[in-house]
């Protein structure tokens, strides 16, 4: 796919910038510099790309969670941004093909008869995951007996298993294991529950031509190496480059 045009510039950056709503709730994506204070990350460095491709200086819109960085793209608070693709989410939204998969699996305190992902879905567990995020919504659907706990953000969920409040905590699974390498009283469950693909998104009113552009954006950073450039420079393991 060719690169956007001066008109798909503006179909995608009408303000003649491109608004990117950065979701920080997700490490492997995003993270704040701990010295400096500012956004880094994949999604940042893809933000980035994309305004240098227009031609546009990158505003980053920066948020704790993924559901309130949905809805700044839903409401045409932002241009683009980079989401679990899920079908909850696709209201008011267009979204490319994957640029990146993440595993999401399960923690469990390390004495919990719970010892496969098939243990999970029982009466009376409690499965702590952050409100609004791919986990939440796949496993909302997924469950049949065990009850899904919102809190908020991935903080909160170790703090409920830890506290007692859940039984199993649901997340990115390179985050659990660190979880689990700091605190030898947790335990990560084999295997994952779910295959997370991580897209870009943007607000469905921009029309057939920019959705193009921006799908034709993602496909070039894949194909190019970008991607898998970004997940090294920042340190990122288990996650793995979408097919082109």
């Amino acid at each position: 796919m060719p690169v956007p045009t001066a008109a798909l510039g503006r179909a995608l950056a009408p303000d003649g910038r491109l608004r990117a709503s950065i979701n920080l709730g997700n490490p492997i994506l995003a993270h704040r510099d701990d010295v400096t204070g500012e956004a880094g990350g994949v999604s940042v460095d893809l933000a980035r790309a994309l305004g240098g491709e227009l031609g546009v200086a990158v505003e980053l819109i920066l948020f704790d969670k993924a559901a309130r960085s949905v809805d700044a793209v839903r409401g045409d608070q932002a241009d683009a941004g980079f989401f679990a693709v899920d079908p909850a989410r696709g209201e008011g939204l267009r979204f490319t093909a994957p640029y990146v998969l993440i595993e999401g699996s399960y923690l469990v305190p390390q004495g919990s008869a719970v010892r496969d992902n098939a243990g999970v879905d029982h009466s009376g567990t409690r499965v702590a995951v952050g409100g609004g995020s791919a986990y939440d919504l796949f496993l909302s659907r997924e469950l049949r007996a065990a009850q899904v706990d919102r809190v908020a953000g991935a903080p909160a969920v170790l703090q409920a298993l830890k506290s007692g409040q859940a039984d199993v905590a649901a997340g990115i699974r390179q985050v659990l294991d660190g979880w689990a390498a700091e605190d030898p009283s947790l335990r990560v469950l084999p295997g994952r529950f779910m295959v997370i693909q991580q897209a870009m998104g943007l607000p469905a009113g921009r029309g057939d031509a920019a959705a193009q552009a921006l799908a034709g954006f993602v496909e070039r950073m894949k194909a190019s190496g970008f991607v898998a450039q970004a997940l090294a420079r920042h340190g990122i393991e288990g996650a793995s480059v979408a097919p082109v």
